[in-house]
């Protein structure tokens, strides 16, 4: 992606204060500074607490992959705390932490705009998730060629040649479940066909804790006390809003940035918070607390020979679940003017801030559609809406939680993947893969992948000698 890769706004968006977030360590700290003045220490201060505490994200691994009695042992005992940074600093908020560096509010909101990434406001958040957001993306940001679908062409074929079979509009309604508690297969309904069993000696779901475990268990196994413990550990993640706009010409010729844009319309994010939280449905989409917008087509590098002369921008916000739930129960594009109306003004505010900053399409764009959390339900089978699966709040990314939530679950034979497992995100999710396989052929399979990386690198070496 460009550098910066991530435009922070804050303020009025035609012509608020702009922070340029770039890639590079160096370059990072060093654009911060240009930008707060007399800041530098704090800014130094808080960027070597972040590398300090994401450089031990992997103890969150460890601690799913040791035995239970073990981490529960370095949990009670206090051990924990005093070996990982990154369980020390899980039960304080990101705001707590930002403001023992700097009382500059400005500074504060910028340190703390990536929390539209996971989803908490920085009052909520963890901070060590925070951590390791920041450092993640402080090396830059990237974006697949040919659009994010391109995982799925090269993933399908590669489950195929392994003996696989990859399975669409087949939607699985339940977890068999034998009479010794084991999971040993699904039951699957395809398009206009009857529900048929698919029999396995393990089943892995990626469906999330929530789905899982209160939708596609039988009664009996999901009153289990550990199934229902687990499930008191955690909350539903926000629900999330889509806007998705067409617009007539190229990268170009609107001079559309393959960067991320994240608008904050203050630097008070609880105030900003606590405004949109309390409004009614009907004032809310006037104090809409953020907006990430950026154009998928000006990422790819291929999208002008696939769709020439045609651009699109994605914007997305957070919305409660509740403020739509009342339509949950209706089908699909069927649910009433009532719905459209609420819906339409929440697409309508968001497309007027998003051409206040980029005033350039105003006359160019040919359509839009919008997604509330009832559509992320329909089609992304998120529970109520949410983005990015269970809460990541500070009792999610306690050491208490992180111990319980494991790839084996209560029932034998099944195992949990995906962002519930680990963190949110592609990469969170790619980790907790790595995190699930291991535990299901009993191997470190971290350990494998960094061996190969080192081979890899040394056959690059030797190439260019």
């Amino acid at each position: 992606m460009d550098n910066p890769y991530d435009v922070v706004v804050l303020g009025d968006p035609n012509n608020g204060r702009r922070y340029n977030m770039k890639s590079g360590r160096k370059a990072y700290a060093d654009e911060l500074k240009k930008a707060f003045p007399g800041e530098e220490k704090a800014i130094d201060d808080f960027l070597h607490l972040v590398k300090k505490v994401a450089g031990r994200v992997s103890d969150m691994v460890i601690i799913k992959v040791l035995p239970l009695p073990i981490s529960r042992f370095l949990c009670s005992t206090g051990l924990l705390n005093w070996i990982s940074p990154f369980f020390r600093y899980a039960k304080r908020s990101v705001t707590e932490v930002v403001s023992e560096f700097t009382k500059n509010k400005e500074l504060q909101a910028v340190l703390s705009y990536i929390f539209g990434t996971y989803g908490v406001f920085p009052d909520k958040a963890s901070f060590p998730l925070h951590a390791v957001l920041i450092d993640h993306f402080m090396n830059g940001a990237w974006y697949p060629t040919g659009g994010a679908s391109e995982i799925t062409y090269h993933l399908a074929p590669t489950i195929a040649r392994a003996g696989g079979a990859v399975l669409s509009r087949a939607t699985v309604q339940q977890i068999l479940v034998n009479s010794d508690k084991r999971a040993c297969g699904v039951v699957v309904k395809g398009k206009g066909m009857d529900p048929m069993n698919i029999f396995a000696p393990i089943v892995i779901t990626d469906a999330g804790i929530f789905n899982t475990y209160e939708k596609l268990l039988p009664p009996e196994v999901k009153s289990m006390p550990e199934i229902q413990s687990q499930l008191g550990m955690l909350r539903h993640g926000a629900g999330g809003f889509s806007l998705f706009v067409g617009i007539k010409g190229s990268k170009e010729d609107l001079q559309l940035p393959a960067s991320n844009y994240i608008y904050i319309p203050g630097n008070d994010l609880q105030k900003i918070e606590k405004n949109y939280s309390s409004a009614s449905v009907d004032d809310a989409p006037q104090h809409l607390p953020m907006l990430y917008v950026s154009s998928p087509s000006a990422k790819d590098p291929t999208h002008e020979e696939r769709c020439p002369g045609k651009s699109t921008l994605t914007a997305l916000t957070f919305t409660p679940y509740e403020w739509f739930e009342e339509w949950k129960n209706n089908k699909v594009q069927k649910r009433g003017q009532d719905y459209e109306g609420v819906k339409n003004a929440f697409a309508e505010s968001m497309l007027e801030t998003v051409i206040q900053l980029f005033p350039q399409i105003k006359d160019k764009i040919d359509c839009y559609t919008s997604g509330s959390p009832l559509t992320n339900q329909h089609y992304l089978g998120s529970p109520r809406g949410e983005f990015y699966g269970a809460d990541h709040d500070m009792v999610r990314m306690s050491p208490e939680t992180a111990i319980a939530i494991r790839p084996q679950t209560p029932i034998k034979g099944l195992y949990l993947t995906g962002q519930d497992l680990l963190l949110c995100g592609f990469a969170g999710a790619l980790n907790a893969a790595v995190l699930c396989a291991s535990e299901i052929l009993g191997r470190n399979l971290f350990i494998d992948l960094m061996r190969l990386r080192r081979q890899i690198l040394q056959n690059k070496a030797k190439k260019t000698e």
